[in-house]
């Protein structure tokens, strides 16, 4: 004798065809203007609407990659863009962490920081190159610690913000049962902001790979962003294109990195 499946039973065996059916409408969905994008291009350069030394076609653009990558100069590039992003991202994100949280926790810390920090926040990217060359020479520490401060303010911005309105009254009945602390912050307080840390991160990557290309066109030798100055240099319009191509896919992995850290951060603390 066979039973009807329950309810709870049905939701259960439809919920990973479920999943897998929106993951694939997802990747599909946003494969739509990428390819579009793709045919209005290629069909301009072959009617030859622009010159190619403005608009190099598709095929060109990989011809030049793959032109690239057999004389061992793309992954290199490519390599060494990606090194600099994630070790200025880590050290600016664990700063802006640290301080955020000393500013949103603290009303001493407040006062004495947000203020210097808030004046910083405003200062263009490009300004701190001067000082940097000054201070680190044209090495990789400078290039670093430009990107790390890139990384920094949208983190700690967005902490401190989130932390300043926690609320007051979770905070309390916590502090009730005896919590005080770092065990305040991590049971009560990091739960509570941390779709704000999260989105804190996903703007300090982006701003990471930003302050990458201001490093990399002034003061460099290798890397994405110096690929982008030499192309325009030597009038390479197709590598120049293959730059900011890599440069949106390798953004885009990246962020997902961070989608995948959100999603195990959520099942530990949220």
């Amino acid at each position: 004798m066979t039973h009807a499946p329950t309810p709870a039973t049905a939701v259960r065996a439809a919920r990973p065809r479920t999943g897998r059916s929106r993951s694939l409408t997802v990747i599909l969905g946003g494969a739509i203007i990428p390819l579009v994008l793709l045919a209005v291009w290629q069909t301009v350069a072959s009617l030859g609407i622009m010159p190619t030394s403005q608009l190099p076609s598709p095929v060109m653009v990989w011809d030049a990659g793959v032109d690239l990558a057999q004389r061992g100069l793309l992954l290199p590039n490519i390599g060494i863009s990606v090194q600099r992003v994630f070790l200025g991202f880590a050290f600016g994100a664990a700063a802006g962490l640290f301080l955020g949280a000393i500013v949103g926790l603290s009303r001493l810390g407040d006062v004495l920081l947000a203020p210097t920090l808030g004046a910083l926040r405003t200062v263009p990217s490009l300004a701190w190159v001067p000082l940097l060359i000054i201070w680190l020479k044209y090495g990789e520490v400078s290039k670093v610690t430009l990107i790390a401060i890139g990384a920094f303010f949208p983190v700690y911005t967005t902490v401190s913000a989130a932390l300043r309105h926690v609320d007051r009254n979770l905070v309390e009945a916590a502090r009730a049962f005896g919590l005080n602390g770092f065990a305040l912050f991590r049971t009560v307080q990091l739960p509570a902001v941390l779709p704000s840390v999260i989105s804190g991160l996903r703007l300090a990557l982006a701003q990471a790979w930003l302050f990458l290309v201001a490093a990399e066109l002034l003061a460099a030798s290798m890397g994405l962003g110096w690929l982008l100055s030499d192309s325009q240099n030597n009038g390479r319009t197709d590598r120049i294109f293959l730059a900011i191509i890599l440069l949106a896919i390798i953004g885009k992995l990246s962020d997902a990195l961070i989608g995948i850290f959100a999603r195990w951060a959520n099942k530990r603390w949220a």
